[in-house]
């Protein structure tokens, strides 16, 4: 079935919503995304309730080393939680929408705010393995030919036809994470810059990422895009971050070539600081805040 063709309808991300709130008590108001090789993310959630993917409701399965292929519901610094430890894919064959449900799922359920992770290859050559990037924008490459998320029929019980995105990454949730990084001893290590996306499954030639590069891209993956304009056509804030995990072959005469087992490696390394980082900030969500700007 086609991208353009496809469709999850309000029903379907209604049962699925429903279906979650009998089988567990909490009621989140943050949602996170663990990228490749940082699901550990999600066992810092307190008295945490597990669903695998394959047992909710119209839920498409992961099928990525790295991701685990579970929803755990639970409590992080106090705050209400919904962690997704591994998310959908463009290469995995699921349709746009079907990789998007979540988001549509986690808003239903009361969720304000999505925090989201991924492992990125470095296009800046200023970056280094293991850095984090706070990511201020970004440029949806499958986008530009008509692959999007918001194809289709619009719900406008989920949002307007025509959403904006220049304001797609909240920039206090940006400057929270400066802050937290900073009383951390992080600030050494944390960028800001541009993430795109690509549809994968194999890695980019160098051809394309000097391309890349030259757009204005810091950054490339392939996820996290689609959730995010999902969730901001839905009115949820966002935030999402990528650990550089490899440096993007941007010359001809490099030995080096970009491989999955690199990206988990240098996940494993720093998970642990990308965990701290993460639920201090989710301590610090302002709840009240949220709403104001979920209702403006």
């Amino acid at each position: 079935m086609s991208q353009s063709t496809f469709s999850v309808s309000y029903e379907e991300c209604r049962t699925t919503a429903d279906w979650l709130l009998k089988h567990t008590q909490v009621r989140p108001t943050v949602g996170i995304v663990c990228g490749s090789g940082l699901s550990a993310l999600a066992d810092m959630l307190k008295d945490p309730q597990v669903f695998k993917y394959c047992d909710i409701p119209n839920f498409p399965n992961s099928t990525v080393r790295g991701h685990a292929g579970k929803l755990v519901f639970g409590t992080l610094k106090g705050k209400p939680c919904v962690c997704m430890q591994g998310r959908f894919h463009l290469y995995e064959g699921h349709p746009i929408q079907k990789i998007t449900l979540p988001m549509r799922v986690f808003k239903l359920m009361g969720v304000k705010t999505m925090i989201m992770t991924n492992a990125a290859g470095g296009l800046n050559q200023d970056y280094k393995v293991g850095d984090f990037m706070i990511i201020k924008d970004h440029i949806n490459m499958p986008g530009f030919a008509g692959v999007n998320p918001l194809c289709g029929p619009n719900d406008d019980r989920f949002g307007d036809r025509f959403p904006c995105m220049s304001d797609a990454y909240d920039r206090e949730l940006q400057q929270l994470a400066h802050d937290v990084a900073a009383e951390l001893g992080f600030s050494n290590f944390l960028r800001d810059g541009v993430y795109s996306v690509i549809g994968g499954p194999s890695f980019e030639t160098i051809a394309e990422c000097r391309m890349l590069h030259r757009l204005g891209a810091d950054a490339v993956g392939m996820s996290t895009v689609h959730e995010v304009i999902v969730a901001r056509h839905a009115g949820m804030r966002c935030f999402a971050m990528s650990l550089i995990s490899n440096r993007a072959v941007m010359d001809y005469d490099s030995r080096e070539k970009a491989n999955h087992d690199e990206v988990l490696e240098t996940g494993q390394l720093r998970a642990k600081q990308m965990e701290v980082l993460v639920s201090t900030m989710v301590a610090r969500i302002d709840d009240d805040e949220n709403e104001d700007k979920n209702n403006s």
